[in-house]
């Protein structure tokens, strides 16, 4: 885990210094309007990945408790099921409100 975060906040320091450094001082309108596009389209890009992949992860993690939890009191199927579904709904809306803010912005 320590290794993921090491490698996540690496990439986005290269980010930014890379932007940050990538300025000029009397650059042409059009070319700080077309890089502004291709920042938001990239940030957009890393925006859905990590939804999705936090999203899908929530939902593995909660779908394998619920199945241990149904394993232990087969009796409480019912409650732990509708439980589940709720807590997946609620996954998938923040993925899903990821994508539409990111529609909105870019």
């Amino acid at each position: 885990m320590k290794k993921l975060a090491l490698l996540v906040m690496s990439l986005s320091m290269v980010l930014v210094a890379a932007a940050a450094f990538a300025s000029e001082g009397a650059a042409a309108p059009a070319a700080a309007a077309a890089s502004t596009g291709i920042s938001a389209a990239v940030a957009a890009l890393f925006a859905i990945a990590i939804a999705a992949f936090g999203g899908s992860i929530g939902m593995g993690l909660s779908i394998s408790k619920a199945v241990e939890g149904i394993a232990r009191n087969p009796e409480a199927s019912g409650k732990i099921m509708t439980t589940m579904i709720i807590g997946l709904a609620l996954i998938e809306s923040l993925a899903i409100y990821t994508l539409v803010i990111i529609f909105i912005k870019a």
